[in-house]
């Protein structure tokens, strides 16, 4: 994602909604990219009130829940955010896959994007080095799915429709 909003692509025109599903399993940190997005939203101007909160216990859940939102139409971004850690046995590589997989087809398939702070480290291990630098690195990618998600859904209004061409032709 671009570390800023880029000077070529135009805030959306209107104020738009979004919503955020953060998984519970290491809330302290997956947190911190909730924080990161609504504090960047706020910098732009909007207001936390045009973002709704949605908890899930894990990352697994998050797609069904992302595809539930997305056809309610009431949303023109959807962020994921989870941490899915190693516990030793390499099935964090299966779940991180299948959100990743599952929230590309929510959004090709709803036509609504979705955002992705669905983090996967190497190793980590739950110290206080490890603790600090995740709840950092968690609010700044929160700050640039939140720039992501102006820019695309900016760029987004920019594009011909079904409808719109139909009307043209």
């Amino acid at each position: 994602m671009n570390q800023s909003v880029s000077r070529n692509t135009p805030l959306p025109t209107r104020t738009p909604r979004y919503a955020v599903i953060q998984a519970g399993w290491h809330a302290e940190i997956v947190g911190q990219a909730r924080e990161g997005f609504l504090d960047e939203l706020a910098r732009h101007g909007y207001a936390a009130d045009l973002v709704d909160i949605y908890t899930v216990p894990g990352a697994f859940e998050i797609p069904l829940h992302a595809q539930r939102l997305a056809r309610s139409g009431r949303y023109d971004g959807i962020v994921a955010t989870a941490f899915v850690v190693d516990g030793g046995i390499y099935r964090h590589d299966f779940v991180a896959s299948a959100v990743i997989d599952g929230l590309m087809r929510v959004q090709l398939d709803n036509d609504v994007p979705v955002f992705s702070v669905v983090l996967t480290p190497h190793h980590f291990h739950e110290h206080d080095q490890h603790q600090d630098y995740f709840f950092r690195h968690f609010s700044q990618k929160g700050a640039e799915a939140a720039r992501a998600a102006l820019e695309t859904v900016a760029s987004l209004e920019q594009l011909p429709t079904a409808a719109t061409e139909l009307a043209a032709a």
